[in-house]
């Protein structure tokens, strides 16, 4: 039970590390990263996820570029150091908590290499807990936090080299852990059919020159919302964070389809003035397309793939079986735009199940 990480003083129970607060076989802990120029037509995503009571590490590179979405993902059993976060050609270094780290794609059976360090732009941002309920069941947990910020390194997609400087290229990523619906599918149990249905969710996290607005909402197919909060987060760390309230959101989709064209948020700042963020994606990471996001049943994030397996998927995205199959999660990278201020950043969206609002009925 004892692994290299009980050396040091950072234990929050009465067990090793290895054995974490609850027995539930949700229970995670991952990183998320993304990274664009807004002069190239590439988006990158990443992630690195332990399911410490599933006894599983995995990870996925995703990079789309023009109408492929090419993705490396690789899986193996966890073991007994928790500091191990690598798998496979994937590995995530913290050379100094919560400012720097380093994210690498070694050589692999896929187009994609990569070796790239990150600098944040922002102190890193506590979000609100997020916490849903199944009837008395728990089946949200979670606690996150957030950065925006810049890259500098190297990377090669499809045989093309792209020197990365972070004047250039920009982007975001969260940590989070707790509980969340991980691994196989469990069963369907009663409390299923009582629920509400529908499900809509917006994270956006929005860079400008002095500052950074995170923005999450979870709502039902009525409206009803589990988890709200906006926040303006200043690159100077001695400003405090300043919230929004009254949020509310205006999507203009692209026809026949749940991706976003044009998104408008309306809130109020701290001086209880009204604004208007408007959102534009120009480029998207379909999550639901092998990355272990969604529903694909041979590979979902804490899913068993033997001692240690790597693989890559490429997907057509001009293909309209494809596109039907990326119903789900999405990752946009965005302009934003406030009081005549321009940014980048995620737009990370899903509208499943039923919607009043935007008159969705069914998948």
């Amino acid at each position: 039970m004892l692994s290299p990480l009980d050396d040091y003083p950072v234990h929050q129970t009465s067990q090793p590390v290895m054995v974490v607060a609850t027995s539930d076989r949700n229970f995670y802990d991952r990183y998320y990263f993304n990274l664009f120029a807004k002069d190239q037509d590439l988006f990158v995503t990443a992630g690195l996820g332990q399911y410490p009571n599933l006894g599983v590490v995995d990870g996925f590179v995703a990079a789309t570029r023009g109408s492929v979405q090419h993705v490396v993902r690789a899986s193996r059993e966890l073991g007994g150091d928790r500091m191990d976060t690598s798998v496979g050609p994937i590995s995530v270094n913290v050379i100094e908590g919560l400012k720097r780290l380093r994210l690498r794609l070694e050589p692999n059976e896929g187009p994609i290499e990569l070796d790239v360090e990150w600098t944040p732009s922002i102190p890193a941002f506590l979000e609100a807990r997020h916490v849903n309920r199944r009837g008395v069941r728990i089946t949200t947990e979670t606690s996150r936090f957030a950065q925006t910020g810049f890259w500098s390194g190297t990377m090669s997609i499809d045989g093309t080299t792209f020197e990365v400087e972070p004047t250039r290229w920009w982007g975001g990523r969260d940590r989070s852990w707790g509980i969340r619906p991980v691994g196989e599918p469990e069963p369907v149990v009663r409390r299923a059919g009582e629920e509400t249905g529908g499900f809509l969710w917006l994270y956006c996290t929005m860079q400008f020159e002095s500052s950074t607005v995170i923005c999450i909402l979870q709502e039902d197919r009525h409206g009803a919302r589990s988890l709200e909060q906006a926040v303006r987060v200043w690159t100077d760390p001695a400003r405090e964070p300043e919230a929004y309230s009254h949020i509310e959101h205006d999507i203009e989709f692209v026809s026949g389809t749940r991706r976003v064209e044009v998104l408008r948020l309306h809130m109020r700042d701290g001086n209880d003035r009204s604004i208007t963020i408007e959102g534009r994606p120009f480029g998207a990471s379909y999550l639901s397309l092998g990355t272990g996001y969604g529903a694909e049943r041979e590979w979902r994030h804490g899913m068993y793939q033997g001692p240690e397996t790597v693989q890559h998927r490429a997907y057509d995205l001009s293909d309209a079986d494809v596109m039907r199959a990326s119903y789900g999660l999405i990752d946009n990278v965005a302009t934003f735009e406030v009081d005549g201020a321009q940014g980048y950043g995620l737009l990370e969206n899903a509208v499943l199940g039923p919607n009043d609002r935007y008159r969705f009925s069914g998948r």
